[in-house]
């Protein structure tokens, strides 16, 4: 299956993409619990070699509630990316309500040892409706 990517960001030719999809068979509804896996490609269109430091996530539920998640790298990794490479990963999210959304940043080293923030963009949870 060919994955699209429904969401981009670009910071200073560094493209964030994200697709998400519902997973029914890791939800249970009836218990409150709905869960999204999303798929983050990340492609260095710039000139400098950069190296994934942080990420910053804003997850917001249905009912507004605000999960601030930070931390080091992604999955485990602190990918280094040379002018023109990529680099994929693949995450879920779990939440109490049908849907919500989320957002936020990486936080990339540059050669020169300088930070710069990349915005991921926001993109929508939503569990597809269900007949009761």
């Amino acid at each position: 299956m060919k994955e699209l990517f429904q969401h981009c960001a670009i910071t200073e030719d560094i493209a964030v993409r994200v697709a998400v999809n519902f997973l029914p068979e890791q939800s249970q509804p009836e218990s409150g619990k709905w869960f999204w896996v999303y798929h983050v490609r990340i492609e260095n269109d710039s000139d400098d070699t950069i190296q994934l430091k942080t990420r910053h996530w804003r997850i917001t539920d249905a009912r507004g509630m605000v999960n601030h998640v930070d931390g080091e790298g992604v999955v485990g990794e602190t990918p280094t990316l040379n002018p023109g490479q990529t680099h994929d990963y693949v995450s879920g999210c779990p939440l109490t309500t049908p849907s919500g959304s989320m957002e936020g940043f990486f936080t990339f080293g540059l050669t020169d040892g300088s930070p710069l923030e990349v915005r991921i963009p926001y993109f929508p949870l939503s569990a597809p409706a269900t007949a009761n």
